[in-house]
C-alpha cells in the first residue's frame, strides 16, 4: 500500500480516537470529567462521579470509536491486516492524548476493546474473562484492565504474528503506562476497590 494512504488512515484513526466520550458527553452535561473524582477521562471515573447511565454512554462511544478505527481500512477496501491493527493503536493514542482536549484523555481500555471487536473476537473474549476473574479476585479495576490488556496482546501475538502482535503489544504497553499511578497506589495499598464485586465480599456476607 502507498505510504501516504496508510498514513492517512492512521491519522484519521487518531483523530477519531481523540473524540473522547466522557469529555464530549460531559460538555453536554456541563461538567469536565477531568475536574472531578480521579481526574481521568474514562469510564470508571465517569461511573464513580456521574452515575451508571452516563458511564454506559461514555463506554459505548469509546468502544464504538475503537471498532470504527480498526474497521476504517476494510470499509475503504484496503484490508491489510497490519493497517487495521495500526489504526486501532492510533485510536488508543488519540483517546489517551486527544488533540481536541489538550492531550489529556483516558486510559485506552474501552477503545482497545472496541478494536478487538473487529480484530480478534477470541482475544476480546480472553480480555473480558481475564478482567472479570481479576476484578472478582481483587476488586481493582486498574489491575483487571492491565492484566486483560496484556493477555489479549499475547494471544494476538501468538495468532497474528508480527503484523498484529507488534501493534497489540504496543497497545498493551500504552495501557499499562496509563495505569502507572494505579500501580503505585496498589503497591502502597491505597488504591480504591470495588469491594462489592469481589468474591471475598460475598463470602463475608454469608457468615
Amino acid at each position: 500500500m502507498n505510504i501516504m494512504l496508510a498514513s492517512g488512515f492512521i491519522v484519521a484513526a487518531y483523530l477519531l480516537g481523540s473524540v473522547s466520550g466522557s469529555l464530549l458527553l460531559g460538555k453536554l452535561r456541563g461538567v469536565d470529567i477531568r475536574q472531578v473524582g480521579s481526574g481521568n477521562a474514562g469510564g470508571t471515573n465517569a461511573l464513580r462521579t456521574q452515575g451508571w447511565q452516563f458511564a454506559l454512554a461514555v463506554v459505548i462511544v469509546d468502544i464504538g470509536k475503537g471498532s470504527l478505527a480498526a474497521w476504517l481500512p476494510t470499509i475503504s477496501n484496503h484490508s491489510e491486516n497490519w493497517l487495521s491493527f495500526a489504526c486501532a493503536f492510533a485510536a488508543i493514542v488519540g483517546h489517551m492524548y486527544p488533540v481536541f482536549y489538550g492531550f489529556r484523555g483516558g486510559k485506552g481500555a474501552a477503545t482497545w476493546i472496541g478494536g478487538l471487536v473487529i480484530l480478534s473476537p477470541f482475544a476480546l473474549l480472553a480480555f473480558l474473562l481475564s478482567a472479570l476473574v481479576v476484578l472478582i479476585a481483587t476488586g481493582w479495576v486498574g489491575l483487571s484492565t492491565i492484566t486483560a490488556s496484556v493477555v489479549s496482546a499475547v494471544l494476538i501475538a501468538n495468532s497474528e504474528g508480527i503484523e498484529g502482535g507488534l501493534w497489540a503489544m504496543l497497545a498493551a504497553l500504552l495501557i499499562v503506562i496509563a495505569h502507572r499511578e494505579n500501580i503505585q497506589r496498589m503497591l502502597a495499598g491505597s488504591e480504591n476497590r470495588f469491594d462489592k464485586v469481589t468474591l471475598g465480599y460475598w463470602l463475608r456476607r454469608r457468615k
